[in-house]
């Protein structure tokens, strides 16, 4: 299958999430050449062709300058896949190429099978394998779903591309999101919270287990969407992305979301009561046990230490 990859390039640097498109690509036993508007003093490191325009003349991002760099590329190219990140970049570009091509769109691709996309369902809990009915399909990747096991290497053959295409909109600069509360990106030694449990009451438990470990205390999205703990000590995707020394997770399954704001954690420590939850794939330590009878032990026996 012939794919063509949308890196992304953002306050003068390549973003090291090209990555998770290259692993798409392996897993997809994809024939892959890769598209960015960058430099070409910072490129992606693959055996490929690469299209690159320059950020110095069409911006790091102006959408209808990159959507008409990227068609050209497109009408040269023909793939059968146009494949993003989902990030601020994709979320924006991808719905205007895929109107452009008359193309279906998935978005929030967390795997492949037999070839074809596959998308998380009833709130992660189930998962759906899609074939367009188109013969371009354009796709976004959920953030941390695909990774390589292996650092990237190679060099890329790179095919300069240019447009006089203009826009009414241009990127003029960038600005961090408000941290509002704790910032779980700085702490060493997190524990969360998820819909495991059971109530709000219970959070409590995972709050004093972490200040015996010295630690914060997190949790998942439905936690936080239940309104048992603020947005700001929310991991995942939609909220921080941490790598602490430790991570305990209480009562998470291990949504894909989830995993990829906290799977780079040095060290995680999972208690649940399913021996095959998800979270078990990237645990260092799996507790099968009911977190309601384990945590106060596990506190207790820390706080006298």
């Amino acid at each position: 299958m012939k794919t063509l990859l949308v890196a992304e390039f953002r306050e003068g640097k390549l973003r090291a999430e090209y990555t998770q498109l290259l692993a798409f690509a392996r897993e997809s036993q994809a024939e892959a050449a890769m598209f960015l508007v960058g430099s070409a003093a910072d490129l992606p490191k693959f055996d490929g062709t690469l299209y690159l325009a320059e950020a110095v003349k069409h911006g790091e991002y102006s959408p209808a300058v990159h959507k008409q760099l990227l068609l050209d590329v497109i009408a040269r190219e023909k793939p059968e896949q146009v494949v993003f990140l989902h990030s601020s970049y994709g979320w924006d570009l991808a719905p205007r190429v895929a109107v452009a091509l008359k193309a279906a769109q998935v978005s929030e691709v967390i795997g492949v099978d037999g070839g074809l996309p596959v998308v998380p369902v009833c709130n992660a809990k189930l998962r759906r394998t899609i074939k367009a009915a188109t013969a371009t399909t354009v796709l976004t990747l959920q953030a941390g779903a695909f990774g390589l096991d292996d650092e990237p290497a190679g060099t890329p053959t790179v095919i300069t591309v240019d447009t006089d295409a203009a826009g009414k909109v241009r990127c003029t600069g960038y600005e961090a999101a408000k941290i509002e509360g704790v910032d779980l990106t700085k702490a060493n030694i997190i524990v969360s919270a998820g819909r495991g449990v059971g109530k709000p009451e219970n959070v409590a438990m995972v709050q004093a287990l972490a200040k015996a470990l010295g630690g914060e205390y997190g949790a998942s999205r439905p936690v936080v969407d239940a309104g048992w703990v603020e947005h700001s000590r929310q991991v995942g995707t939609t909220g921080s992305t941490v790598t602490p020394k430790l991570y305990v997770a209480c009562g998470i399954s291990g949504a894909i979301q989830h995993l990829a704001g906290m799977k780079k954690a040095d060290f995680i420590v999972a208690i649940n009561t399913d021996r095959d939850a998800p979270i078990g794939e990237v645990a260092n330590v799996l507790v099968v046990a009911d977190l309601k009878q384990f945590l106060p032990i596990l506190t207790e026996k820390l706080q006298n230490r």
